[in-house]
């Protein structure tokens, strides 16, 4: 052993527990998982910040709304309207704003995200919890359905380059795509609720028939269905063309890739070339855009439950800005942001896992 080498065990030896602790946080902070989750969390936190405090510059408070209403139904004057206002909200909006920063951080640090100002003792836990799985129901049920057919119209597409095929489907998909979802919801709700009437607008309200006891029967599923087919189709047909022109693109990338011309020289078979060597690869980045989508369609679903008056998420929150029932807005609009946050994060653990080399790129499970 050399002076040098004496030197430096001795130097390890005397490190105080401060110090290896230090070198254990930096160790761990350079975690590319590691800095993904404390962004994730960071973000949640202003997101958070800032819906509290817009949310409490929108004009009128819940009790100013209620006792615009008793005094319009009622006949009550504005002192009677107040007494009976202030008796049927659990809330103290005339503390400072400060305050009720800090309790509401306080109780979002201990995951409570508080009662419902209009439903005395409800919390806004079971508040979501009870619209949020048809919500899912809808927007997952629409994405797969248009991310495996995307897929191999996408393919087939790439596969028939400048056929009378390929020209089809890529138009059609540029133009799905090009239209926003909202517009797609209304055309769908005039043409063939309206003006056809081949679709029972009425009846399909709601998120399951009344009298309807929930389980797993056909009866209740075929019930659901029934109900989400509307939403179902709009999902589907909003995000179908993504997947076909992505899909596209990436195969005709993938066939010009030198280990397809390798396979094809061994005379592999098209289906063999096709499955484990192009479409495996293509395929890729479709996988974390699908995980992205996924969350941010949950948030993006407002408008299209509000036309359709599918009682999910987007409903009630709408219902919540109405109402100005501020803690129910702030549970959605929170939990929509951990939806796509989570999203974006699970893509990027997925992908890395997918394709190793974007791990020892440096991915978000890399190390």
């Amino acid at each position: 052993m050399t002076p040098a080498d004496a030197t430096l065990q001795v130097r390890t030896f005397r490190r105080s527990p401060l110090s290896r602790a230090r070198g254990h946080v930096g160790a761990l902070w350079r975690r590319p998982l590691t800095q993904a989750i404390a962004k994730a969390v960071l973000t949640i936190y202003v997101t958070s910040t800032i819906t509290f405090f817009l949310i409490r510059l929108m004009p009128g408070s819940p009790v100013e709304l209620k006792i615009d209403e008793l005094m319009q139904n009622g006949q009550m004057s504005y002192a009677d309207a107040a007494a009976a206002a202030s008796g049927l909200f659990d809330i103290d909006l005339n503390a400072p704003v400060g305050q009720q920063y800090l309790e509401y951080l306080a109780n979002l640090a201990r995951a409570d995200l508080g009662n419902s100002f209009l439903s005395q003792g409800t919390s806004v836990t079971s508040i979501v919890l009870a619209v949020l799985p048809w919500t899912l129901f809808a927007v997952g049920t629409g994405l797969l359905l248009s991310f495996v057919s995307g897929i191999g119209l996408g393919l087939v597409a790439a596969y028939r380059r400048n056929s009378p095929l390929d020209h089809v489907v890529s138009t059609a998909g540029s133009v799905i795509s090009s239209v926003p979802a909202y517009l797609i919801a209304l055309l769908i709700l005039l043409i063939f609720g309206i003006q056809l009437r081949w679709l029972p607008i009425t009846q399909m309200r709601g998120a399951f028939s009344p009298g309807m006891t929930p389980g797993f029967s056909p009866a209740f599923i075929g019930d659901l269905f029934f109900h989400a087919a509307l939403p179902i189709s709009v999902f589907f047909l909003t995000h179908i063309g993504l997947w076909i022109l992505s899909m596209r693109s990436a195969t005709l990338a993938a066939l010009e890739e030198d280990h397809v011309t390798v396979a094809r020289a061994r005379g592999l078979s098209d289906g063999r070339i096709t499955t484990a060597y192009v479409g495996r690869n293509a395929v890729l980045p479709l996988v974390s855009q699908f995980a992205i989508a996924a969350g941010a369609v949950v948030g993006g679903a407002v408008i299209i439950e509000q036309i359709f008056v599918y009682q999910g998420v987007g409903l009630r929150l709408v219902k919540a800005v109405d109402q100005r029932d501020y803690p129910v807005m702030q549970g959605i609009i929170l939990m929509t942001t951990v939806a796509v946050i989570v999203a974006n994060l699970v893509a990027d653990l997925l992908y890395s896992r997918l394709d190793p080399r974007i791990g020892r790129a440096g991915g978000a499970s890399g190390t």
